[in-house]
């Protein structure tokens, strides 16, 4: 995969955005400069939720987090958010996301049609689906709940002891009054639980309660289902429209900036030049071959609006929460990473990746393999002679020195930030199996000497060189260890006289 060209007409701080990627440059690696503010951040975050949060309902939440005040014009139908050229390997297909009203729907002949009645043609339904699901789970997990009640009841009619027809209509009592939630249910429960005896009749005339509450349930239950049912029809003729346009539906969201509560507004996106019965099959692998690696500090859009807040925050709790939170993303979004000091995570689930395909190699042959040696070696390579392997129990990972014959025991902080921010991207890099694949990096020269920031370019094309890289940086060092070509700019521009990064002549 490859991304060609992305056009951002006004999202935000990005305002005319058109930027081209050429796929034949080499090495494969893009800096993308601009002075603070410039909206480089925003820009990466938005090409990567787009990309890999629109076809997986989990990670929606994420998109509508982002394009959260994203309004359409008075007087418009809908607004084109991003265009993005990918290069497939094959062709270009050209995806345009926009947003737009419900009235973009009702101006369809082929849906007035179809949907007599116009005010049913709306984005309205999906909203309502989950809400609706979740509804008539409740209603019937009650309903099962009832029946099998008044079943258990029947049988306690048949105890003939007293004492033990009381103790075991007792708890069942006290199951129902949960189900069941009225006065006359907690006047019976009174009386025999002051009597210490249950009569039949008394028995049956909470069975008598628990078949009204059916029968309320089982109605309402009815008038749901229909309802559903009805959304569903329109959704489907909705839903086959927008396929015949070659548009795929992705979702609603809030165009007010306030509150997320009324998703009054929908997200769509429309492919060029791909049969539409490839699309799903499109977006889903372009899903898994975008990747966004960032500074823990850095401000994620994708967050909700609150999360994001904590950042700003002096109470060291809400900071804890806000780290907790990004913690969460990055188990959910398998694309996003952060520049952690020390990935003992990735390093253990990289050894015990390469332990295993030495033990699968020594099945499949008879001999096991090098993988976990070339690790190793990589590692101290890296390292600049520094060892790292993992413990026997396979729970942390150990640092050694070999210097004047003497190995010497070392810790994270022995190693400086700059040394552990390379360690971690090496390995995530590995690790993650990341090959043909996008990759967006935010400020990935923060912490090197100007010396590293040339050297991160060899380092990337070496550790994945089928990648293409898009390098959000400030850095003068890392763009001029590239052609002014590989150089992309958004205003304001990131200028340095006698610059060959410079556009001016």
């Amino acid at each position: 995969m490859h991304l060609l060209r992305v056009q951002v007409p006004d999202f935000r701080g990005l305002k005319d955005i058109d930027i081209t990627f050429e796929k034949d440059f080499v090495p494969n690696i893009f800096p993308l400069g601009s002075q603070n503010g410039g909206g480089k951040s925003t820009l990466l975050q938005l090409i990567f939720v787009l990309l890999h949060c629109s076809v997986d309902d989990d990670k929606k939440l994420f998109l509508q987090n982002f394009i959260q005040g994203f309004k359409v014009g008075e007087g418009e139908d809908k607004k084109n958010l991003a265009i993005i050229d990918i290069w497939n390997g094959e062709k270009i297909v050209q995806i345009i996301f926009f947003v737009c009203k419900d009235s973009f729907l009702k101006k369809s002949d082929s849906l007035n049609v179809k949907i007599k009645n116009t005010e049913d043609i709306t984005f309205y339904p999906v909203t309502q689906f989950k809400v609706m699901e979740k509804q008539i789970s409740d209603l019937e997990s009650v309903n099962n709940s009832l029946t099998l009640s008044s079943d258990r009841l029947d049988q306690i009619k048949n105890i003939e002891d007293n004492q033990q027809r009381f103790a075991t209509a007792q708890r069942e009592f006290r199951f129902i009054q949960q189900l069941v939630s009225n006065s006359r249910v907690s006047a019976l429960i009174s009386v025999v639980n002051s009597t210490k005896n249950v009569s039949i009749k008394e028995i049956q005339t909470f069975q008598d309660e628990i078949k009204h509450r059916l029968e309320e349930v089982e109605s309402n239950l009815k008038n749901l289902k229909t309802t559903y049912g009805s959304y569903e029809e329109v959704w489907e003729k909705i839903v086959e429209y927008l396929t015949e346009k070659n548009m795929t539906y992705i979702c609603n969201y809030s165009s007010e900036k306030i509150s997320n509560d009324q998703q009054n507004e929908a997200l769509l996106c429309h492919l060029n030049n791909i049969d539409r019965k490839e699309t799903n099959d499109f977006l889903n692998i372009l899903s898994d071959k975008i990747f966004l690696a960032a500074p823990s500090t850095q401000v994620f859009l994708f967050l909700d609006r609150y999360t994001r807040e904590l950042l700003f925050k002096s109470h060291s709790q809400t900071n804890e929460h806000y780290f907790d939170k990004i913690h969460k993303a990055k188990s959910q979004l398998k694309g996003f990473f952060t520049y952690d000091f020390m990935v003992v995570d990735l390093l253990i689930e990289a050894f015990k990746a390469a332990r295993d395909k030495d033990f699968k190699e020594a099945i499949e042959t008879g001999k096991y393999g090098n993988s976990y040696q070339t690790l190793v070696n990589e590692l101290r390579f890296l390292l600049s002679c520094k060892t790292i392997n993992i413990d026997k129990d396979l729970s942390a990972v150990t640092l050694k020195l070999e210097k004047n014959g003497e190995t010497i025991e070392l810790y994270p902080g022995d190693l400086s930030h700059g040394e552990l921010k390379r360690l971690s991207i090496y390995i995530w890099i590995k690790s993650r199996n990341i090959e043909d694949a996008i990759v967006l990096m935010d400020e990935v020269e923060i912490a090197f000497h100007p010396d590293w920031q040339d050297q991160i370019i060899s380092d990337l094309q070496e550790w994945g060189p089928s990648n293409q890289y898009i390098l959000a940086t400030h850095s003068y060092a890392l763009c001029e260890a590239l052609t002014p070509a590989h150089v992309k700019e958004i205003e304001p521009k990131l200028l340095k006289q006698q610059s060959n990064i410079t556009n001016e002549s």
